[in-house]
């Protein structure tokens, strides 16, 4: 990867924009009844279904109070953990058609915006909006790309969470309690698995998904350190320890579902929930679509993937300010609330993400974001590349590429040379 993960990603946070003094009333352009046909504001999310959905309509809520001027325009594409959308907003911005405000993932993945000069610096707004304050400073400092700020975090996630169906484990006599203390430990216990019946103890799906999966292995077999340095380049992409991972990884999937390139992630949830398979790792939106699916506490649990104990590989949703934007009063407006205390409340609590604030009370949240909240101060952050905390959008789409490959045909040199590739792209 390029210069090094702090510095891309402090693209994220930029929340900070200009000054709004009534929250979108600034423009003198906005007043009177000509102005009705600029009071929309299209935000483009890929937040269409389940427990993403519930959490954007908590957050039009909070809009809708803060900003009376405006009107939410849903501009939501569904599908791939943004794949669909960033294709969609890709085209839209190439032909100078910004939204007034799109959805992206914090880090890395908005470098691509910036140099492209698709995005607004919004710096000047966290001392205005006292976002400087609200949130840690190890975010902020993760949010700064060359002393600027680009986007607004609405949240954190975890992505190093495996979930499991308590009863399939009971089958083979294995402990649900508590992660295994190892990949190889996770390998032997699915073994065992597959000796009770499980045909496929593991349940993941196309795309990130697998590349999740892939990521928890080489987090657990490198260690934070050598897992971050990766995607910087300075962890030898081609070394024995990765070829290592990777075979372990190879593992793994052969515990799958055979029907993993065809499924999205709800799906193989699906069949943890159904008992038809023990685990599937997935990021902790997974604790609202169970809230959402009125699935119960005591039908799974939850740990962070074996070998990953202490490590929280975080991600970040972020709202920016596109360059020639529609309605940036509005969109201003839209980033405001997206970055204030009641604006990540509503968000947060339905979502099943944490906020990006440090001034958020614990008890406000269900029961797995309090052990989150927790986990997220006391534990050693590390970047997910899948969503683009340590990866560039090119990047991880070359990943994604030679991860699919390499679920039909499973030749590990191949893998780590293009793996080794993607990094150095950028």
């Amino acid at each position: 990867m390029r210069g090094g993960w702090s510095k891309t990603f402090a693209v994220i946070g930029a929340v900070g924009l200009l000054a709004v003094s009534a929250c979108g009333n600034s423009n003198d352009n906005s007043t009177g009844g000509d102005a009705s046909a600029n009071k929309d504001v299209t935000v483009f999310t890929w937040w269409a279904d389940g427990g993403e959905k519930a959490g954007l309509d908590g957050l039009v809520s909070a809009f809708a109070t803060d900003c009376k001027d405006y009107k939410f325009v849903n501009s939501a594409v569904a599908g791939g953990a943004g794949s669909n959308a960033k294709q969609v907003l890709a085209n839209d911005l190439a032909a100078k058609k910004p939204p007034a405000t799109f959805q992206a993932h914090a880090g890395a993945e908005l470098g691509d915006y910036i140099k492209n000069g698709q995005v607004d610096d919004v710096s000047d707004l966290y001392k205005e909006w006292g976002l400087d304050k609200a949130f840690p400073q190890s975010l902020l400092d993760n949010l700064t790309v060359d002393g600027k700020i680009y986007s607004v975090p609405a949240n954190v996630h975890r992505a190093n969470m495996v979930w499991a169906n308590p009863a399939v484990l009971k089958k083979a006599n294995i402990d649900a309690t508590k992660a295994p203390a190892s990949v190889d430990a996770w390998i032997a216990d699915m073994e065992k698995l597959k000796a009770a019946g499980v045909k496929a103890p593991l349940a993941t799906s196309k795309g990130f998904a697998q590349e999740m999966v892939l990521e928890v292995v080489l987090l657990a077999e490198l260690g934070p350190d050598k897992f971050t340095g990766l995607w910087k380049g300075e962890t030898d992409a081609g070394g024995a320890d990765v070829t290592a991972a990777l075979t372990k990884y190879q593992k793994l999937l052969s515990y799958s579902n055979v029907d993993r390139d065809a499924i999205d992630w709800p799906d193989a949830l699906g069949y943890v929930n159904k008992a038809q398979a023990a685990y599937t790792v997935m990021g902790d939106w997974v604790a609202a679509q169970q809230l959402s699916d009125k699935v119960p506490d005591s039908a799974y649990t939850y740990w962070p993937a074996p070998g990953t104990a202490g490590n929280f590989q975080f991600l970040s949703d972020s709202f920016t300010l596109p360059t020639g934007g529609q309605d940036p009063d509005g969109a201003k407006c839209w980033l405001k609330t997206v970055g204030s205390a009641e604006g990540q409340k509503a968000f947060n609590t339905k979502k099943g993400s944490i906020p990006a604030r440090s001034d958020a009370v614990a008890t406000d949240y269900p029961k797995y974001q309090q052990s989150a909240m927790a986990d997220w101060t006391a534990n050693k952050i590390v970047p997910s590349c899948a969503h683009g905390a340590a990866c560039s959008l090119g990047q991880n789409d070359s990943i994604l590429s030679a991860i699919s490959q390499f679920s039909g045909k499973q030749d590990v040199a191949t893998l780590q040379k293009a793996l080794a590739t993607a990094i150095k792209s950028s």
